[in-house]
């Protein structure tokens, strides 16, 4: 383990010295076998413990683990012939945005997907997830080609949110997100999406308008950072830890409050622990829902995403 969290600790300690014993009986002549199990008993315990009640700061950190599998990963993993293609054919191109097509299951599909770094080059390259507002219209671009050609889209969320910058507000950031809901609120295919680590504010929701929206287990998805919920609110964005626990950002939150469909589990650890079998859990998902959203004309498609999105929040209206 490159990158050990801080609520991690006790479980790497008792790891260490499980490795220990082990070493001293295959070095010696003492057989510590009985110990062994039941130190390997008490660390079984110990993760379950620790890895089934994370708390919501808890789980932000995994959300941003640096080892954390990127859509590429998923990508490489899960689909096959992957071509990606580049720039939105008006600026250039957005490599915190990757777009392409692909073959599901023998079929073709449209994928797309913010693009972290795993190390400090890779995240100046890809602006460490963050698109420009190119990015968020090569991902129209795809999706429009999608619709022609009758691919479902699959998207794979993981941001921190929109580019900032002077320069991407120059070219149209604000309205370049807003094109993204409008456009993909009536397209006329199946769209999928999965938030696989940080869903952030306008920045997750331009490719995350879909029939289906899952998130991981440890992913988060909020129309703010914490840190930024605890400058706004208490002046301090030390308190972030204070202001993920009111936020309702998790994934059993979102579920609870039916702003999503779905959560898909994370091998015990994190997603980054075993993509393999992380990827095994996203693709069963995938597969069950684009069988269900295929039975499905455009029409229908249409109507159910309307109801879907029309129904999320609640109001009430006060008397005079």
């Amino acid at each position: 383990m490159k990158h050990v969290l801080e609520f991690e600790k006790p479980v790497v300690n008792l790891k260490d010295k499980i490795s220990e014993l082990k070493k001293m009986t295959s070095d010696s002549e003492i057989d510590l076998t009985d110990e062994i199990a039941i130190m390997e008993q008490r660390l079984a315990n110990l993760e379950n413990d620790i890895y089934g009640n994370l708390k919501p700061w808890e789980r932000v950190q995994m959300a941003r683990h640096p080892e954390r599998p990127t859509s590429l990963d998923y990508i490489s993993e899960i689909f096959e012939d992957f071509i990606e293609f580049h720039g939105d054919r008006y600026f250039g191109d957005d490599e915190a945005l990757v777009a392409g097509v692909a073959f599901y299951k023998s079929k073709p599909v449209t994928v797309i997907g913010h693009q972290r770094g795993k190390n400090t080059k890779e995240n100046l390259k890809r602006n460490f997830g963050m698109p420009h507002p190119e990015g968020y219209r090569k991902a129209l671009r795809h999706m429009k080609l999608a619709e022609k050609f009758h691919r479902p889209i699959i998207c794979f969320i993981d941001t921190k949110g929109a580019d900032p910058g002077k320069e991407s507000e120059e070219r149209g950031q604000s309205e370049a997100i807003a094109n993204n809901l409008l456009q993909m609120a009536g397209l006329t295919v199946p769209i999928i999406c999965v938030v696989i680590g940080e869903g952030g504010s306008g920045g997750a929701l331009a490719i995350g308008v879909g029939d289906r929206v899952y998130m991981l287990e440890n992913a988060t998805y909020s129309v703010i950072s914490p840190e930024g919920a605890a400058a706004l609110l208490w002046k301090d964005s030390g308190q972030a830890k204070r202001a993920a626990e009111t936020m309702q950002i998790t994934s059993y939150d979102l579920k609870k409050l039916e702003i999503i469909d779905g959560i898909i589990k994370e091998p015990k650890g994190g997603a980054h622990r075993d993509i393999q079998q992380q990827a095994a859990n996203i693709d069963k998902v995938l597969d069950k829902t684009l069988t269900e959203l295929s039975k499905m004309s455009p029409d229908e498609l249409l109507d159910k995403r309307w109801d879907k999105y029309k129904c999320m929040g609640a109001f009430a209206t006060m008397g005079d």
